[in-house]
């Protein structure tokens, strides 16, 4: 018996998720359903640690993952989510599996098998701990890109990451801005280059642009629960925080 609880504001998503739960080959038992940090916090200090957690990501209070900040999570944690943009939080957080909504059955079948064959108890294994740290380990890189190659007419040259102010789409074609004020075309597209990227120095505030946390000066309120940045250096480009990225920014840009 799997003991579980899911973390899900949304009830027709926790509804199909115990569904699906309840297909699988080996019986789940549902201890709770909560929907919001400071329950889902509430009930972690009251009540022993479940087997395996499913988590949503954004809660009507809040992003899920300040749970682990207001009680001591040890279990792992399936995190099911609309948003690719907290990928590695989740993993730097008890994450064994990322699923995007909305969940696909085999999918959930998968994860639950990762879940028996990384975090059941064997004799002879080591803990699910020291397992999820070998898991990310082997899904990131050994660093962070220090320089990208660029070209100019037919001559490359190369500009460090750390001179870089924000990247952006325009058309067809990727730029990287320096604090200098100077454009470069980047060979790589833009999610590629993201992926190269310090998660502590840099962000993606929308799908054409990525920012260095140096280089914003201001955050203002906009239309509709978005953000308006003012950048130092400005590419000319739209400057607005996409509103599905304005919670997972506010934490980036508070650390």
């Amino acid at each position: 018996m799997i003991k579980v609880v899911i973390i899900e504001d949304e009830a027709p998503a926790a509804s199909k998720l115990k569904t699906l739960l309840g297909r699988h080959s080996e019986p789940v038992e549902v201890l709770a359903v909560l929907d919001s940090v400071e329950e889902s916090a509430k009930w972690f200090r009251l009540f022993p640690m479940p087997d395996l957690i499913f988590m949503d990501v954004q809660l009507a209070d809040g992003l899920s993952l300040e749970i682990f900040r207001q009680a001591h999570l040890t279990a792992p944690v399936i995190f099911t989510t609309a948003y690719d943009q907290y990928m590695l939080h989740a993993f730097r957080n008890n994450g064994i599996e990322y699923l995007l909504k909305p969940l696909d059955e085999n999918e959930l079948h998968q994860a639950l098998a990762k879940f028996s064959q990384l975090c059941r108890p064997k004799a002879e294994a080591a803990g699910w701990e020291d397992k999820i740290h070998q898991l990310l380990q082997s899904m990131q890189p050994a660093a962070y890109k220090e320089r990208f190659l660029v070209k100019s007419g037919q001559q490359l040259y190369y500009v460090n990451t750390e001179d870089l102010a924000c990247l952006y789409a325009d058309g067809k074609l990727v730029f990287g801005l320096d604090f200098a004020g100077k454009k470069h075309v980047m060979e790589e597209n833009l999610s590629a280059i993201e992926q190269q990227l310090s998660p502590k120095e840099f962000f993606r505030v929308s799908r054409h642009l990525v920012v260095h946390v140096k280089s914003v000066r201001r955050v203002h309120p906009w239309f509709s629960g978005r953000l308006k940045l003012d950048l130092q250096p400005a590419p000319g480009v739209d400057l607005e925080v996409s509103r599905d990225r304005v919670a997972g920014f506010k934490e980036w840009l508070g650390k």
